[in-house]
């Protein structure tokens, strides 16, 4: 649902967008006028024990499961917190240092999801407006609550499912990780809308080298082709410490 490179106004580096807000587009808060995260590095609560991701450091809440999706390197691919019946995707994302970005992404996420066939209503929420949709999984209807926000020169994207997708009150503390979580966008220029970079701590990541480096289980038979024999076991996924 975001768009990298091609004719966009979004596609060009960000060193070249104004620093004068565009008309019509949210402007980005300041420092001094955020009661809690997500925190630019820079204005960030010290003394706060977090897991660090690198473009994004998250409070370690003792309730939250951390649960990451990465490849061998250790680069992260999908961070989604998991809490009861809860769960939250972040994700976080290249932006103009003045101009956010999330009325025009929430607006191409709405549209995506009409041309899949769902609509998609927008609610004022903790962050301003939010998009909420139902959707038609594997496990059948899911609710979903898009939210996102505005920070210098990065934009956090947020998808909340179960319980909390509907009734905000119950997101109990993922919305903790939310108000403590911590963006480290760096300097270097970065198209707009590009992921900003997440890696595994190392210890994590030497973890993965070590089961790899195991030698490999013998080859399951192969299942019957009518499904009904027992699913291959999996070998769990390291998680960071």
């Amino acid at each position: 649902m975001f768009s990298r490179g091609g004719s966009g106004r979004h596609a060009r580096d960000d060193r070249d967008r104004s620093e004068r807000p565009a008309r019509g587009s949210a402007r980005v808060p300041q420092p001094d006028e955020r009661r809690y995260g997500p925190y630019d590095v820079s204005e960030a609560p010290s003394g706060v024990e977090r897991l660090d991701l690198g473009s994004l450091q998250i409070p370690a809440i003792p309730e939250v499961e951390i649960r990451v999706q990465a490849n061998p390197e250790g680069n992260v691919q999908q961070v989604v917190l998991v809490n009861g019946e809860n769960a939250l995707q972040i994700g976080v994302f290249a932006a103009p240092r003045s101009e956010g970005i999330w009325d025009e992404v929430r607006e191409e996420i709405r549209k995506s999801l009409f041309d899949e066939g769902v609509a998609a209503e927008e609610t004022q929420g903790e962050y301003g407006v939010e998009l909420r949709a139902r959707v038609r999984t594997a496990d059948g209807l899911t609710d979903l609550r898009f939210l996102g926000v505005d920070g210098p020169r990065w934009m956090v994207r947020g998808v909340f499912q179960g319980p909390a997708a509907t009734e905000p009150s119950r997101a109990g503390v993922l919305v903790e990780c939310l108000h403590g979580l911590v963006v480290d966008r760096g300097q270097e220029a970065k198209p707009v809308r590009e992921p900003l970079p997440l890696r595994l701590p190392k210890d994590a990541t030497d973890q993965v080298h070590e089961q790899q480096a195991e030698p490999a289980p013998p080859a399951a038979p192969a299942p019957p082709t009518n499904g009904s024999g027992p699913a291959p076991r999996r070998r769990p996924s390291p998680r960071p410490r």
